[in-house]
This record gives structure tokens, sequence and C-alpha cells, in this order.
């Protein structure tokens, strides 16, 4: 009987932990009420990232969910009018933090001073700890924009033979 029912418990525990985070998610209101789907246009800067360009909201799109700054955060949805869930600055995928100012539509005040081809500087924002555990740089020479590493190291060799740079002997 003690073992039937230490089985029973595990596996009521395990469901329990299974299906908790799925309840913990708050949801809220951010007063995106669009009529229909937006139309998106892609950010050139971060290609996997879309925008919405019409509208008075920092609405995005990348990997399947739409992501919105609003009220100094950062909230997901599979849908564009949601429901929102609050996500935390560390689930913000890079290439969504990549996007130039230019293209966010509500921008808090302060954003104004920043460099719009340049991405906002979460790391002033958000302190030197968050920096320094997503490996952010709060400069304009980030070649990564959110195609990833390879991708990068491609286009910077590409960019040494263009240029004549090593192993061409041009």
């Amino acid at each position: 009987m003690g073992e039937s029912f230490m089985r029973v418990f595990i596996f009521a525990l395990l469901t329990f932990a299974l299906v908790a985070p799925a309840y913990a998610q708050v949801h809220v209101d951010i007063g995106i009420r669009l009529p229909s789907p937006p139309r998106l246009v892609v950010v050139p800067e971060v290609r996997s990232v879309q925008y919405v360009p019409s509208g008075h909201s920092n609405l995005f799109f990348h990997d399947g969910r739409y992501w919105a700054f609003a009220n100094g955060g950062w909230h997901a949805s599979r849908g564009y009018n949601g429901p929102w869930a609050v996500v935390g600055r560390n689930v913000v995928p890079q290439s969504v933090l990549l996007v130039p100012v230019n293209y966010y539509r509500a921008r808090p005040g302060h954003w104004n001073q920043w460099q719009r081809q340049h991405p906002p500087r979460w790391g002033n924002e958000w302190g030197h700890e968050w920096a320094a555990k997503r490996q952010w740089r709060d400069r304009h020479d980030d070649h990564d924009r959110g195609r990833g590493r390879d991708h990068d190291r491609r286009d910077d060799r590409r960019d040494d033979r263009d240029r004549g740079g090593p192993g061409r002997g041009r």
C-alpha cells in the first residue's frame, strides 16, 4: 500500500509541476486592439524581425510570436491582439532587442536623444548585471544583428575578400 501511495503522490507532484507554470503567466491588457491581422514589414537591419508600421504601439513579430514593448516592459503573445503575457527582459530574443529605435512607434521620451538607426541602449536601461548576463554591448558596431554568429563570420570573410584582405593577395 505504501508503494502505490508513493507512486500516486510522485505522479501528482510531477503533474502539478508541469502544469503550474502555464497558470503562472500573468496576462495583461496593454491596449493593443487591432481590427485585423496587421501588415508586417521586415526590419532591414534585423531581417529575422518584422514590425507593424501602422498604429501607435511597439509591436514586432519574431519566430512565431508577437513582441510588444509597452509601459517600460516586454510582453509576448502568439496572437496580434493577445492575450499578452509579461515576460522578463532576459527572455526577449536578442534579435528583437537589436531592432533600431526608429522602428518603435511609441518611444519613451528619453529615447529621442539616441541615434534612431541604432538599437535602444538596453544596457543603460536595465543595468550592468543584465548586460553582462546577456553579453550585451550598447554600441552601434554589433554586426550580429540577429543573424547568428556563424553568418557574421561568413560576412566578415566575404568583406575581407572584397577589400583584398587576408588570403587574397590583391
